[in-house]
């Protein structure tokens, strides 16, 4: 599937591209409780118009592809506010489309397809200690993956993944549906969070031709070089990398602490690292990707 702004993949192949930040950190930014178990999804249902103005601040700060608020988005999460499928449906295509408006000429929308752990609302995403088959992780995920697959996003971003069988789960689901994926794991240096090798999950990904790029994201930093290398040695696929700001998430008491370590000026160490999508996840704001977006300009 090709948009009127052209292919990602073949759009990479001429040089990096930005991503935006964390989507939900602009939302708060802009005055918005995200304290639910929803985060930015609950805006989806109340107040879609922040979550529009959110995407377009980040392209304003010279963005390139807006990730969408799909990512807690899941037909159990929202049976709990009283939401049937179909709402839910509506609610997965309307991310795409806000998304979308704020997107304009030469510039993309992924969809978030965020994991199974984001639905359980306590950091289980950073754990992915699940005690779910990968048969039921792919029954899971599907139903979400078919409604926004439908609404014609550019590329589905399987974002945050914590675990080789969630990663094996997505990539069955997504083989032979002809959109383009990348595959963005979180990870604990060279591992997934649940103490795996990132390189089996960059292999298994190398020989699904719908994934048109792999890496990490919702990681630190440090150390993040050696990551993008790693992903270059699994095969073809273009390296994506979007960290947080260092700062540690606790999904029980969802708050944020520690010190932010996150530095614009990294870019350009990914980038000659091998990275060919960049950008920034949770706590990254628009000032950050701006100051990122100029050190490209000057590459």
């Amino acid at each position: 599937m090709t948009s009127a702004r052209g292919d990602l993949a073949t759009a990479l192949a001429s040089g990096p591209l930005l991503l935006d930040g964390g989507l939900a950190t602009q939302l708060e930014a802009r005055g918005h409780d995200l304290s639910s178990a929803l985060w930015s999804a609950r805006l989806l249902a109340e107040d879609p118009d922040e979550i529009e103005a959110a995407h377009a601040d980040f392209f304003a700060a010279g963005a390139q592809v807006a990730i969408t608020a799909s990512y807690q988005v899941s037909f159990e999460a929202m049976a709990a506010i009283q939401l049937d499928a179909a709402a839910t449906q509506r609610l997965l295509a309307l991310s795409v489309e806000l998304a979308r408006r704020s997107a304009g000429e030469g510039r993309w929308v992924a969809a978030s397809v965020g994991p199974y752990g984001a639905s359980l609302a306590g950091g289980q995403e950073y754990v992915g200690d699940y005690d779910r088959s990968i048969d039921e992780l792919r029954i899971w995920h599907r139903p979400r993956l078919a409604t926004l697959i439908e609404a014609e996003p550019d590329v589905l971003a399987l974002e945050t993944i914590p675990c080789l069988a969630e990663v094996e789960a997505l990539l069955a689901e997504v083989s032979g549906s002809g959109m383009p994926a990348w595959l963005s794991l979180t990870s604990y240096g060279s591992q997934t969070r649940r103490h795996e090798p990132l390189a089996e999950a960059f292999a298994m990904a190398a020989e699904v031709p719908e994934i048109i790029a792999v890496g990490v994201n919702c990681c630190a930093t440090t150390g993040l070089e050696s990551v993008i290398a790693l992903a270059a040695e699994s095969g073809t696929k273009p390296v994506v990398v979007y960290p947080n700001s260092g700062e540690g998430w606790d999904g029980q008491t969802r708050n944020w602490s520690g010190d932010p370590v996150f530095q614009p000026a990294q870019v350009s160490e990914w980038v000659n690292a091998g990275a060919g999508l960049v950008g920034g996840c949770c706590r990254v704001t628009p000032q950050h990707i701006a100051e990122m977006a100029a050190i490209l300009a000057a590459k």
